[in-house]
């Protein structure tokens, strides 16, 4: 196991000019992780994760030595890997916080699930970030709260993992009372609903990078949101699902708020923003026409899908904003 583990690194330093070996061999490692029996799974995961660290490690220095030769990536998500989150955002968020910076290393993610695959978890885990994960299931938090308490990496200092239901009423005095207001590197929403809603409300912190999920189905011209309902939950066994908001909707909704749109995952159903004074030289600004254009799971939605009000199924009770 340990051989295996020195061959993965090896490989990663000899390819250091060619970055693109390294996020396969991050997947490599994931799937490692998944194959071996539970009683050692602790000891393999606290292997697998020194090794996950030294080659994000590498990655970081490699995007320094990129960004000074003025040899970027072209596209944002050709940096896309997955340790921990559900997509490849663990290798986006890498990219842009190696070429941005941090300042506080302090992460808000609603609706985080277990808290175990998320936005967050890579960044906590891998990066030593300081994390405020909510979620609406009991059983999702207390699995959460397990893992940190036993992960060599966080055991000491977990983060704070809270059972909530995330309205607009309550978001900031959530937020607040956990001492995890103003500044801060991160927010990650994905609330199958109400999200481009939360958003709006949560004026206690300033992240300088919002990751969220968005409606590709609406397509990239109309901004439109479910209308605000504090208990809404999408019902999955209804197609075609209705549920947030479409990307031009959060576009501006973000320039209202100080955001520019730099880009989507690569299954075009996250899109991450950007503050106005953070790597403007870096990570320019893209239109939701060019995400759609750009990302191939978007190109089958990029014409206006969204039909008419009339031809619309009963439970799409959309409105724009």
């Amino acid at each position: 196991m340990k051989s295996y583990l020195k061959r993965l690194i090896r490989k990663g330093v000899s390819k250091l000019v060619g970055i693109e070996d390294l996020p396969q061999l991050l997947e490599n490692l994931r799937h490692l992780s998944q194959a071996f029996d539970p009683p050692s799974a602790r000891l393999l995961f606290n292997e697998i994760a020194s090794t996950n660290q030294g080659i994000q490690q590498l990655l970081h220095h490699t995007y320094h030595q990129l960004h000074s030769q003025r040899n970027l990536l072209r596209q944002l998500n050709s940096a896309g890997f997955r340790c921990f989150s559900q997509s490849d955002e663990d290798g986006l968020l890498l990219y842009i916080f190696s070429l941005v910076g941090t300042t506080n290393k302090r992460v808000v993610e609603i609706c985080a699930g277990d808290g175990i695959e998320c936005n967050a978890s890579n960044l906590i885990i891998n990066h030593g970030w300081s994390g405020l994960l909510f979620d609406g299931n009991e059983q999702n938090i207390a699995s959460g709260q397990r893992f940190y308490a036993r992960c060599r990496d966080t055991y000491s200092r977990p983060p704070t993992l809270v059972h909530a239901w995330i309205t607009a009423d309550n978001v900031n005095s959530l937020v607040s009372d956990h001492q995890f207001d103003g500044e801060m590197d991160l927010l990650s929403l994905d609330l199958d609903g109400m999200d481009y809603w939360i958003w709006k409300a949560l004026t206690c912190i300033r992240p300088r990078v919002v990751i969220l999920e968005f409606t590709a189905l609406w397509g990239p011209y109309k901004a439109v949101t479910l209308p605000y309902q504090p208990d809404f939950r999408i019902n999955w066994d209804r197609e075609p699902w209705c549920h947030g908001a479409s990307l031009a909707a959060f576009v501006k909704l973000s320039r209202d708020r100080g955001y520019r749109l730099v880009g989507t995952n690569r299954y075009g159903f996250n899109a991450i923003f950007v503050r106005a004074d953070a790597g403007g030289d870096l990570f320019p600004e893209v239109s939701p026409v060019d995400c759609f254009k750009q990302t191939p799971n978007l190109r089958h939605w990029a014409p206006n899908w969204l039909p008419s009000r009339a031809e619309r199924p009963e439970w799409w009770d959309v409105v724009e904003v």
